[in-house]
């Protein structure tokens, strides 16, 4: 069973133990990233949430989608809107290719859509990172072709019901 948890001090060192040594950092951002990024939001004010992801009450993922703050790199199509980004993603090695990610993604997008209100949502994909790209992209994201540094930068438009 897949479930979702708000990350909080008192299960950020399980987050640290995401086995992700086969994942590039140049392709998602380290979970002490991750975690710092969460404390910015907060500390700021941002909407959005950082999400522990457990199978079967195991810890194997971390994802983070909260407020986009515009980037000048941000694709044209979101210029001036308020939109999401999600800033981070992992599941952990073993777990991988389960339909975990699919599952995590649609929920996270839907809770935050539930709590928050629905707006477009951006990520980065790295150029190389073809599996990531290959899930996004059935998940109703498109490659918008504008870049930040070597990550395509995808959007996904339409409203969850």
């Amino acid at each position: 069973m897949i479930t979702l948890e708000l990350l909080g001090r008192e299960n950020q060192k399980e987050a640290l133990g995401i086995d992700r040594e086969d994942i590039s950092l140049n392709f998602v951002d380290a979970v002490e990233d991750i975690i710092e990024l969460t404390r910015y939001g907060e500390e700021h004010g941002y909407i959005g949430h950082t999400y522990l992801v457990r199978f079967d009450g195991r810890c194997v993922g971390i994802i983070l989608m909260g407020e986009g703050i515009p980037w000048e790199v941000d694709p044209p199509q979101i210029a001036g809107r308020p939109f999401y980004r999600i800033m981070g993603f992992i599941i952990d090695k073993a777990y991988r290719r389960r339909g975990i990610g699919s599952y995590v993604l649609e929920e996270v997008i839907r809770q935050v859509y539930r709590e928050f209100g629905p707006r477009p949502i951006v990520l980065g994909c790295h150029v190389d990172n073809v599996s990531a790209m290959e899930m996004y992209l059935r998940h109703g994201f498109v490659n918008t072709f504008a870049m930040d540094e070597d990550d395509y930068l995808l959007i996904r438009e339409e409203i969850f019901q």
